[in-house]
């Protein structure tokens, strides 16, 4: 999984979502620190941080208020201020944001640097669990996305696996700044009873019972595939015992118990 994720993103990077042309889909916001460059006038050049009111104190024209804006809309405004002015015939404006702040996600859970990661440019959720080290050897096939707009919060399950496997990267959700990724702990089942390696176990997708032996090293001496037994919770949460084929599926949280053969 973690492989897959890894390849995924990087394949994107070197499609161009990692050019600099991305970051004007995202706004700029409080907290930004920027840099404000115009071509030709040196003593215009001002690296500022904007405020909780997305504004700045710019030389000669006094407070802009550029916060929601995409840097390229602040730099048009800022060129359109200093031509009405009267400073300059046709200003050249170049921003760089140098501290992203107003821009940030969390990616939480199953990856191997949990933290809190920049927006650069249009991000999908794969991009970010890149940031984050990738998925670690816990992390399962499900990532959580929490989203939190005028006071609604709204959770959306990714299917990893399935996204992936299908090859069309543009059905990954992209991520808002301050969105929470949460990659989920892998499924796990349980194996017990006549085989070497009794204990648990991540649960791959389309394991069978016969898989699930053999990644538990087999039967012992004493063991036999007659009578296998699997224990699961219903609906209801309440454990029943089935009765299993070798070629029957598992589900989360299973339980496979090897009889002792008496012959």
């Amino acid at each position: 999984m973690r492989k897959i994720l890894l390849l995924l993103a990087g394949l994107l990077i070197a499609a161009g979502l990692g050019s600099s042309a991305m970051a004007e889909d995202i706004p700029l916001g409080p907290g930004d620190v920027i840099r404000v460059n115009v071509y030709g006038s040196q003593d215009l050049t001002l690296e500022t941080r904007i405020s909780e009111a997305g504004v700045i104190s710019y030389p000669l024209i006094g407070e802009v208020k550029i916060g929601g804006l995409a840097t390229s809309q602040a730099e048009r405004k800022i060129a359109d201020l200093l031509k009405k002015g009267g400073y300059l015939v046709n200003p050249q404006v170049n921003i760089l944001v140098t501290t992203p702040q107003s821009q940030m996600v969390s990616v939480l859970g199953q990856v191997y640097k949990p933290g809190r990661y920049p927006l650069d440019g249009k991000r999908n959720v794969a991009d970010v669990i890149a940031l984050a080290g990738g998925v670690n050897p816990d992390g399962g096939d499900a990532v959580t996305i929490v989203h939190n707009e005028n006071g609604q919060v709204k959770r959306t399950l990714v299917d990893i696996y399935a996204v992936t496997h299908n090859g069309d990267t543009s059905e990954l959700p992209t991520v808002s700044a301050n969105d929470v990724i949460y990659v989920e702990r892998s499924l796990r089942f349980y194996i017990y009873g006549e085989v070497q390696r009794p204990g648990m176990y991540k649960l791959e997708r389309g394991t069978t019972v016969l898989q699930a032996l053999s990644v538990g090293g087999g039967l012992t001496l004493r063991g036999t595939e007659r009578g296998l037994k699997v224990k699961r919770r219903d609906t209801d949460g309440v454990l029943q015992e089935l009765d299993v084929k070798k070629d029957d599926l598992l589900q989360a949280d299973d339980i496979v118990y090897v009889k002792e053969s008496w012959f």
